[in-house]
């Protein structure tokens, strides 16, 4: 049996990393987005605008770039979504704007409405352009804790109703899953931060970084020191396997594994196996996956307990995996890790079948693949512990995450919360529209109380 134990850095030449990581979906340029926006039927009750959770008039922007008015297009994106810009190369238009669009039922090939719109955005940034004036000073002050989409957004909204915002993030940088958590050919060339520093500009908005909740600041001196609080922490939990033998040199999780993929200088310097394994099955394990490939593994599996249809992963996501030379293999869960010297080995794994129930069911049928490297992509948990009060519960949770209304209101009548630390989906353009909403929600309390 050939040495699979070789977790190692520059497994592949620094110039073929660099291209590797670049950009996976080359910009339109003048001529291309024209054409492309010349397919759009303009509809007046466009379903494509139905499908987008942040409301975007689709159709307006569409038909401003086909008039040669970039400009216009895109503060028609940014009203609804000051993150167009990011959401443009992640949100998962396939089955939202594009999965709608008209030309789908009819010839199978939407409009490129993802691509027109970072078409937009992208002129606008590269212009240096800030087309938006916040409103007349209201003397309120409102403390934003996460400075990932949900809070940016909600804090760009606030700061253009006129009120002040201060951003307490945790870590070193801004943008949250923009900056630390999506694939780095997605969003590369530090467009994240150039987000950001353009949300930034508005004016009126108070960034502070290294300031975690319950280390550095706690949820009811805020309350205390402002007149309203909005929450969007995100996810701060992994999600473990329950197996022995977790701490093995080799067994990483994916979303530690892809922030240190993204902040490297350096990428080819970053250790990767020979024979990668990745458990899991929503967008996670596709970016770890494929990234492992890009650095330079050999062979990459990405092992899911469930049938395809029930990944969390777009079947785009997963067909992109695999033209990137990821194996998927389904019903199937890990059930132990073999090792030598502390260092993985293999996974065995049993296949798995819904019972009668339709529940999950191992089949006691086993099988184990080689492997030096597994990484977890199981699944995130919120974390309240950083909102107690001592041991005191401050906000009601609901399903495992923080309990709100349909204006992102919490339990306490001051607080509001959006992004993943709330229910619904999990992606960057729900985010938005949480800490949009609740911005406005916000405003209306602020002007009444």
């Amino acid at each position: 049996m050939p040495d699979i134990g070789d977790i190692a850095a520059d497994r592949l030449p620094a110039e073929q990393i660099r291209r590797n990581f670049d950009d996976v979906k080359p910009p339109l340029d003048r001529q291309r987005a024209l054409v492309d926006a010349s397919r759009c039927y303009f509809c007046h009750d466009a379903p494509c605008l139905e499908a987008c959770p942040t409301g975007i008039d689709i159709p307006g922007f569409i038909r401003k770039i086909a008039t040669d008015n970039v400009r216009g297009s895109a503060i028609t994106i940014l009203e609804e979504n000051i993150m167009g810009g990011a959401c443009a190369r992640v949100c998962p238009t396939e089955i939202l704007c594009e999965q709608a669009c008209v030309r789908t039922a009819q010839e199978g090939k939407p409009v490129n409405i993802g691509a027109l719109q970072r078409y937009a955005t992208d002129w606008l940034f590269d212009h240096r352009i800030q087309p938006f004036q916040r409103a007349a000073a209201s003397g309120k002050r409102v403390a934003v804790i996460g400075g990932g989409p949900a809070g940016l957004a909600c804090a760009h909204r606030l700061a253009l109703l006129g009120h002040d915002a201060t951003v307490f993030e945790a870590r070193p940088k801004a943008g949250g899953l923009n900056e630390y958590g999506v694939a780095a050919y997605k969003v590369p060339h530090d467009f994240a931060q150039r987000e950001v520093d353009f949300i930034l500009s508005l004016g009126g908005i108070e960034l502070k970084l290294d300031q975690a909740l319950g280390r550095d600041v706690s949820l009811t001196q805020l309350r205390r020191d402002y007149d309203a609080v909005f929450v969007g922490t995100g996810l701060g939990g992994v999600n473990a396997l329950q197996l022995e033998g977790e701490t093995l040199h080799g067994v990483e999780d994916a979303v530690a594994y892809i922030e240190r993929l993204r902040q490297a200088t350096d990428k080819a310097g970053l250790p990767v196996g020979r024979r990668v394994i990745v458990i899991g099955g929503g967008n996670t394990a596709i970016d770890i996956a494929v990234q492992t490939k890009r650095l330079g593994a050999e062979d990459v599996t990405i092992v899911y307990r469930r049938s395809p249809e029930a990944m969390g992963a777009t079947h785009h996501e997963q067909e992109f995996a695999q033209t990137n030379g990821v194996k998927i293999k389904h019903w199937a869960r890990p059930v132990r890790l073999a090792s030598d010297s502390g260092k993985l080995t293999a996974v065995e794994f049993e296949y798995t079948a819904l019972d009668a129930s339709k529940r999950l069911a191992g089949t006691g049928e086993r099988f184990t693949l080689p492997a030096d490297m597994l990484f977890k992509a199981i699944g995130q948990l919120f974390m309240p512990a950083p909102l107690k009060d001592g041991s005191a519960d401050l906000l009601d949770l609901r399903n495992g995450r923080i309990a709100v209304d349909a204006d992102r209101r919490t339990s306490l009548p001051d607080v509001w919360a959006g992004g993943d630390c709330i229910e619904g989906p999990d992606l960057t353009v729900s985010a938005v529209q949480d800490g949009k909403l609740a911005a406005h929600a916000i405003d209306r309390w602020l002007r009444t109380a």
